[in-house]
């Protein structure tokens, strides 16, 4: 029987990706698929940490622009990352899965706040950790919010679940000449102005080895290939 590649993995979903086809809200089809191989995945054995993005609902720096002020803006974004993690944290339960979800910005009526150590023991036990609220600052994204959690609960892997199937030379929805890479490197990515991660979450991964595998959650069942070491999407390392 096949073992899994990586005994603990760090998830990003983005908040689109939680949206469908509709691109606002919620589609409980989508969460409910992606919950029930986050479930495979557990019974595997994988330790699972999930962070989620919140821009099927609000994206600061797009939607506050310069109508707002943008550490207010960027506030508003880490509240929509919660209303995703409550979301997927009821599905997961549906299926019987044991979740935790932690907050960087404490709510403690609705969620724990982020402790690291804490975190780690409900891996150790099996639960599910959704980590929301980003970082908890302004000027971050939840793509860099997934590395920083990587790196704190010693993840073998960022496995970066997007609505694009893995890393392009150039648009492939602009150019049609554009090339998708099996593999590429941190430096690469960042000479290039390639669009994985923004900049600094690129850096912060490089800085600490976390290869990053990205992949499109169209079919959430990629989820589980990366996990059991499937060749799909790109992946980025040193």
């Amino acid at each position: 029987m096949a073992k899994p590649a990586y005994h603990r993995v760090l998830l990003k979903i983005s908040g689109e990706a939680l949206a469908g086809e509709v691109g606002r809200g919620l589609d409980f089809d989508v969460i409910g698929r992606v919950s029930q191989v986050i479930k495979k995945c557990i019974a595997q054995g994988v330790q699972v940490g999930v962070v989620v993005g919140g821009g099927n609902f609000w994206r600061g720096l797009k939607d506050g622009g310069d109508r707002m002020e943008r550490t207010r803006a960027d506030h508003m974004g880490m509240l929509a990352t919660t209303l995703n993690c409550l979301a997927v944290a009821d599905v997961l339960e549906q299926n019987g899965v044991e979740v935790r979800v932690q907050t960087a910005i404490e709510m403690r009526s609705i969620a724990e706040p982020y402790i690291r150590s804490r975190a780690i023991r409900h891996l150790e036990k099996g639960r599910v950790v959704i980590f929301g609220c980003g970082t908890g600052n302004p000027f971050f994204s939840t793509d860099t919010a997934a590395v920083l959690r990587a790196a704190e609960i010693d993840a073998d892997v960022i496995l970066l679940a997007k609505n694009i199937d893995g890393v392009y030379s150039a648009d492939p929805k602009k150019d049609a000449a554009a090339v998708k890479f099996e593999a590429i490197t941190y430096d690469e990515v960042l000479s290039r102005h390639l669009q994985v991660m923004d900049s600094t979450a690129t850096s912060l991964s490089m800085d600490n080895k976390i290869p990053v595998l990205l992949f499109a959650l169209k079919d959430p069942e990629n989820i589980y290939r990366a996990v059991m070491g499937e060749k799909i999407g790109t992946v980025i390392r040193e």
